[in-house]
């Protein structure tokens, strides 16, 4: 085991935090801070602190199993568990055709391997039907941003702007506990006399650091950007210079918002029409103001016009492409951005390219070196991909998800999975979906494998390996490499990450997502890289106004590692870490507003089902759980589910703090004990969705999906509650 200390980051949230890995001899492995990375600036939360410990042989994979002829998972080799693979997946595809194998990966991959898994489904399978569990993330923010900017990043500025900002409306976002590092940024924005605004049906830990809290109902976060916007328009505050100049379409969004007034938007959201007069007082009367969405409004069935709402108040107000304002999504997993920028999502190729234009097939069927015609179209998304499984699906190949526990209507998912001819799971540690392959590969983690991962502000960075991994445990190029073999493809996939990411940088040049410019080497040297990032500027920074980066195109001194000897080094661009300040990302430079109204969400509360679900996350676990379960200092904080309730909708029910309670809905029933607080509105229930069994939160969810981004309905559903016996 090496010694050394490794500069590195997180495995877990889009933070990315940098952290330093330290060796001991006993075998364990310290995580220390870092306090020279400028996202969290050495903080930690207690997920990041301990992630060190799923490195332990004890609590992970360490031998590939295969279900046995009794139908249980037994070790096997590395040769008998690749075979095996190769043979299910041949199978299907000469009994069914390529599209009833399907590949679903997930958001914590890096780069490299999202990349290289893309290419895998469509030039080894030939099958359309690959998407991921960043589906679940922040697609509906992609989609509204492309439709208003042309171009969808994260973040289109520095977490550092934050601070700077006048006023930050913060949307559906509880990052006291999803992020906590990145709280400080807010903290520091009313150190500096700046407003913060959170919109959320609870008081989180969040909220409470608020100057103002609105919790609308959940599911009318659309209304209440409308009704803001139509205040902002009937008070006179709409910068008719910047959308003359800066903007199209104004015209009817203007119409469609003027439909929603201040009290038809109350009845809607339940936020008073004095709070809604405050908001847009707060939010207009400073110099810059930013507004940020997370799951909250993009979750939903409506998410791409939530979102598209929020982003025309940005636009009306002249809040968006000027310095220290804008709209941006907090990302959530770990690699959310560049996972789906570089192939593993149903209609995209590397570089954040459509992979129905014949121009992005072209180029990059030339760097893979295929036929373009030979690359199949776009595929299902993720639920409708899950959905269809044992029956047009027949196969399947997971890597780095869990959907048994995180998929929406989770027990018939976990139906559809159990009904499949083959499944074959990658994966660290042996979630409850790996438990139902039929073969299951250990692979290398995050502290065990070297590999770039793009964060929320679309910096791209480079984790380092620290550690050798246990014997028995391969990565996930190795056993990509492996299969692609097996399968009849010898060349085309290399192990080595670095060898990847240079293909990946020939495959994104030129896309909206450019990673040529980027290196390892620029990537160990600097903090990261902010994409677009081209090769190099030319002389006059021609480039630049692709995306409107308004930085100055300068040279980074002491590089030159592309030039030839004797060559005069070209000037490398310095990437983009603010997008949007000369022009939009649009043909002709303008950001479009794009007219939207409200609609209910999908299934709203009646009789039967008098209350509203809506589901989130806990300081203390991530995501599915599927390794913050396994470290001891994360289930001390928080063991289990709880459902959260107000404590008059608790007396209506008899129930007690700690009583279990059952939360039922048209897809099924989950138990867990009542946590009773005032801080949640008396018509809605909190679950956390991070664990299995009886508790399962996303038995319950709707998987309504969003017409535009395919974006199933977390964020609110119709259920009733039942008192249970202890």
């Amino acid at each position: 085991m090496q010694s050394t200390v490794t500069p590195t980051h997180c495995p877990y949230c889009a933070l990315q935090c940098g952290m330093n890995l330290t060796p001991a001899p006993d075998g364990t492995v310290e995580v220390s801070e870092r306090a020279d990375f400028p996202v969290n600036r050495g903080a930690l939360c207690g997920k990041g602190r301990t992630a060190a410990a799923v490195l332990a042989p004890s609590v992970r994979l360490t031998s590939p199993l295969v279900r046995d002829a009794g139908g249980t998972l037994v070790p096997a080799s590395w040769d008998e568990a690749l075979d095996r693979i190769a043979a299910g997946l041949d199978r299907t595809r000469a009994e069914y055709g390529p599209d009833a194998v399907g590949v679903f990966g997930g958001g914590g991959l890096t780069n490299e391997k999202a990349y290289t898994l893309g290419k895998f489904a469509r030039v080894v399978l030939g099958t359309s039907q690959i998407d991921y569990n960043g589906r679940f993330c922040m697609s509906s923010a992609a989609a509204a941003g492309i439709k208003a900017f042309g171009l969808d990043r994260g973040l289109p500025f520095p977490l550092e702007d934050i601070p700077k900002s006048g006023c930050v409306i913060l949307v559906g976002s509880n990052l006291a506990e999803t992020m906590p590092p990145a709280l400080r940024f807010f903290t520091e924005l009313r150190e500096n006399g700046g407003t913060l605004i959170v919109i959320d049906p609870r008081r989180t830990k969040t909220a409470e650091q608020a100057d103002l809290h609105l919790a609308p109902r959940p599911g009318t976060d659309l209304a209440l950007a409308l009704g803001l916007l139509h205040l902002v328009i009937a008070e006179g505050r709409v910068d008719e210079e910047y959308v003359r100049e800066r903007t199209a379409g104004w015209e009817d969004a203007r119409a469609a918002a003027m439909a929603h007034w201040p009290e038809y938007v109350e009845r809607i959201t339940g936020v008073s029409v004095p709070r809604l007069r405050e908001t847009v007082r707060l939010f207009c009367e400073p110099e810059s103001a930013m507004v940020l969405t997370a799951r909250g409004p993009e979750q939903q069935s409506k998410g791409t016009d939530t979102v598209g709402a929020w982003i025309n108040l940005c636009l009306a107000t002249g809040r968006a492409g000027r310095p220290l304002s804008g709209y941006g999504c907090l990302t959530g997993q770990g690699n959310g951005q560049g996972g789906r920028e570089h192939g593993q999502k149903a209609d995209q190729l590397p570089g954040y390219r459509k992979l129905d234009d014949p121009a992005a097939r072209a180029h990059v069927a030339e760097v893979w070196g295929v036929d373009p015609d030979s690359l199949p179209g776009p595929g299902r998304s993720a639920y409708e991909l899950l959905d269809a499984l044992g029956t047009d699906i027949r196969s399947l190949l997971l890597m780095a998800s869990n959907p048994v526990v995180s998929a929406p209507r989770a027990a018939h998912i976990e139906e559809r999975i159990r009904s499949l001819d083959f499944l074959a799971v990658c994966d660290v540690v042996l979630s409850e979906t790996a438990a139902l392959a039929d073969v299951v590969l250990p692979v290398t983690q995050w502290a065990e494998e070297t590999g770039t991962t793009t964060n929320l502000e679309g910096r791209v960075l480079l984790r380092r390996r620290a550690v050798t991994p246990p014997d028995g445990i391969r990565s996930d190029l190795e056993v990509l490499h492996e299969l692609a073999a097996r399968l009849g493809v010898e060349k085309g996939f290399p192990t080595d990450p670095e060898e990847v990411f240079e293909e990946l940088r020939r495959a994104s040049a030129g896309g909206a997502a450019d990673y040529s410019g980027i290196t390892y080497r620029r990537l160990a040297e600097e903090d990261g890289v902010f994409w677009p990032c081209p090769a190099a500027v030319e002389a006059d920074g021609a480039g630049e106004d692709a995306v409107g980066g308004g930085e100055a195109p300068a040279v980074h001194p002491g590089r030159g590692e592309h030039a030839l000897p004797g060559a005069e080094a070209p000037a490398l661009h310095p990437g983009t870490p603010r997008l949007f300040l000369d022009r939009f990302a649009t043909p002709d430079g303008r950001a479009r507003f794009v007219p939207v109204s409200h609609r209910a969400i999908a299934e709203e509360p009646d009789e039967e089902y008098p209350v509203l679900l809506t589901t989130g996350r806990v300081v203390a676990q991530y995501q599915s759980g599927a390794q913050t379960r396994r470290v001891a200092e994360l289930n001390a904080a928080a063991p289990g589910p709880f459902v959260e309730l107000h404590p008059r909708l608790a007396a209506r029910l008899g129930a007690a703090e700690g009583d279990p309670v059952a939360v039922v809905s048209r897809r099924g029933r989950a138990v867990a004990p009542a946590r009773i607080t005032d801080a949640i509105r008396p018509d809605t229930v909190f679950m956390p969705f991070h664990w299995p069994g009886e508790g399962r939160a996303n038995t319950l969810t709707n998987p309504a999906l969003d017409p535009t981004s395919r974006m199933p309905e977390f964020k609110a559903c119709a259920v009733r509650l039942e008192t249970v016996e202890a």
